[in-house]
Order: C-alpha cells, then sequence, then structure tokens
C-alpha cells in the first residue's frame, strides 16, 4: 500500500483530518521562507494535541528542513517529538550520516541525469527499510523554490529513480484528480502533497481535497 504524507501542516484541524483520512505521514514545515512555514513551538503544540487525539493512530511527524545545522536540526526533532527529518536544501550525504538514518533527502532535479547524479552521492546515506522513511523524495525542480511549487516531474525522471530506489516518495503538483495515475505509472513507494490539497491559503488545508487525496493515492496502490 502506498504511503501517503500530507505537507506542510500548520494547523490541528488539518491534522486531524488527515489522520482520520489514513494519512501515513504529516509533514511540518520549518523553512522561514516557506509560506507554510510553522515555528517549532506551534509544532510542539500541534503535535502533542495530535497525539493526545489520536493516539496510536497518529502519524508518522516529519520534519522540512532547508540548510539547517545538524544540531538545530536534532533539537527540534526532539523538541516536537519527529518521527524524521527531511532535508530540502543543498546538504551534504556527511549531514545525512550524522543524523543517523533518521533523516532522508529530497532531490529537485532538472533531468534524468542530474537525478541519477543525486542518487548516486546520496545512496550510502539511504535511510534503513525499519525506519519508516522513504530512501529519497524527488520533488519538481524550480530554480529558487524548495517544494510547494504545484509543478509535477516528468515520468521520466519518477521511472529513472524508481528503478534504483525501492522507496521513493514522489512530490511535485499531485492531487486528487492526477495521483492516481501517477501512482499506478510511476509505482512510488509514496506520495507527498501540500499545495495539492488546499483550496487557496498556503497552509491552509481543504479536508475534502485531503480525504480524497488519501482514497485516490491507497486505491489506485491496489490496482
Amino acid at each position: 500500500m502506498v504511503q501517503v504524507k500530507i505537507c506542510g501542516v500548520t494547523r490541528l484541524a488539518d491534522a486531524l483530518a488527515a489522520t482520520e483520512a489514513g494519512a501515513d505521514m504529516i509533514g511540518l514545515n520549518f523553512y522561514s521562507g516557506s509560506p507554510r512555514y510553522i515555528t517549532p513551538e506551534s509544532a510542539t503544540a500541534l503535535c502533542a494535541a495530535l497525539r493526545d487525539a489520536a493516539g496510536a493512530d497518529t502519524p508518522r511527524l516529519i520534519g522540512v528542513f532547508v540548510n539547517e545545522p545538524v544540531s538545530r536540526i536534532s533539537a527540534i526533532m526532539g523538541q516536537v517529538g519527529l518521527s524524521g527529518a527531511q532535508l530540502h536544501g543543498d546538504e551534504s550525504r556527511d549531514m545525512l550520516k550524522e543524523l543517523r538514518g533518521t533523516a532522508f533527502k529530497a532531490i529537485q532535479p532538472p533531468d534524468v541525469n542530474a537525478a541519477l547524479d543525486d542518487l548516486t552521492y546520496y545512496a550510502p546515506t539511504f535511510p534503513p527499510e525499519s525506519a519508516g522513511l522513504p530512501a529519497v523524495l524527488v520533488d519538481a525542480y524550480h530554480p529558487r523554490l524548495r517544494g510547494g511549487t504545484g509543478e509535477t516531474i516528468s515520468a521520466e525522471i519518477g521511472l529513472a529513480v524508481g528503478e534504483r530506489v525501492p522507496r521513493y516518495m514522489l512530490a511535485g503538483g499531485l492531487n486528487a484528480h492526477n495521483v492516481a495515475e501517477r501512482v499506478r505509472g510511476l509505482r512510488p513507494w509514496g506520495v507527498d502533497t501540500a499545495s495539492g490539497v488546499e483550496s487557496g491559503t498556503a497552509g491552509v488545508k481543504d479536508h475534502d481535497k485531503i480525504r480524497a487525496f488519501v482514497a485516490a493515492a491507497k486505491n489506485a496502490a491496489g490496482d
């Protein structure tokens, strides 16, 4: 069954909606340059309330970081109680090694050759299967933005990554209308969406879109 991550969550109501819909992961963005930025203090309160409400059904909580030092990433992970860290900047593989299997790299390759170069570079740091994390997240290329662009990756890139990485997470422009086709065609281990389950304001989720996205992704994985 494909893993589903609802990213850029900033409100408890949205986290609860994602949990009830069957999302496997919830992403919290600690990059201050993102319109979906959440402070560590707000994330701590949100996640504590989510755990109180959902108990054992609480999804894995993933922090999104861009070019932060390992010490800050580790501190926020401990404070909030995160299951993993998604590194969405220019981080080195040495940084991932320092995080000891609790982090995975997001890449935004402009073409297949760049994707394969990234995989070769980061392969030694792919987290273990037992961590419940993707080996790598593949997002749509943008010269300035770090995710949340609404753009999609090419099927060529997705297929090339899938041939080399059994557990890759697909991101970039996914919504309830296209995720089933992408899951069936590219067979990712997981899918990630942020803007695809919003109706206007970044960081404010549409609960109907969350439910439709999770259902479409999960049903397609069983086809």
